[in-house]
């Protein structure tokens, strides 16, 4: 589900749609509250001042989906969160794509700028394989085990 199956778009808060919003939110929700049966704050203030990162399928669905925020919200640098890639996209890359895409837009918008993510433990070498290195140990958020990792600014940049 690459390539010409999604279109990519990287939007401000305020130039997305309506349905685009409801479409993002319905998304999260599906995975983080329903899938994941962990009922939390996703509403949580911060998507007003990100980088919405969608990878829209054919019929207008969100297939994988990232917010990179700026430094000082989340973490002091920039960072990637409410990752996720929709069930029927999963294990064709997408998620892979998404990260290496949601990595560039945050190099972009913040150069020279480390990056910093709160991860789900199981992904941990996923995240590892994209240059993200443990920092800390394993904590709990909304009832995960989640870690903290941090990906260094690039000497090629």
């Amino acid at each position: 589900m690459t390539g010409p199956d999604v279109v990519w778009r990287a939007q401000r808060f305020d130039e997305l749609s309506i349905g685009q919003l409801y479409a993002i939110l319905a998304a999260r929700a599906a995975v983080f509250v329903v899938e994941q049966d962990c009922p939390y704050q996703d509403l949580d203030g911060m998507d007003a001042c990100g980088i919405h990162l969608t990878a829209w399928s054919a019929d207008g669905a969100v297939a994988a989906y990232a917010r990179v925020l700026p430094p000082g919200k989340r973490f002091s640098e920039p960072s990637i969160g409410r990752v996720l890639t929709a069930r029927q996209a999963r294990h064709t890359g997408l998620g892979r794509e998404l990260m290496r895409r949601a990595i560039a837009l945050a190099e972009s918008a913040y150069p020279g700028q480390a990056l910093r993510i709160s991860a789900q433990q199981y992904l941990e070498g996923f995240y590892r394989g994209l240059g993200f290195v443990t920092v800390g140990e394993p904590y709990p958020e909304d009832g995960i085990p989640h870690l903290e990792m941090f990906r260094p600014v690039r000497s090629e940049q």
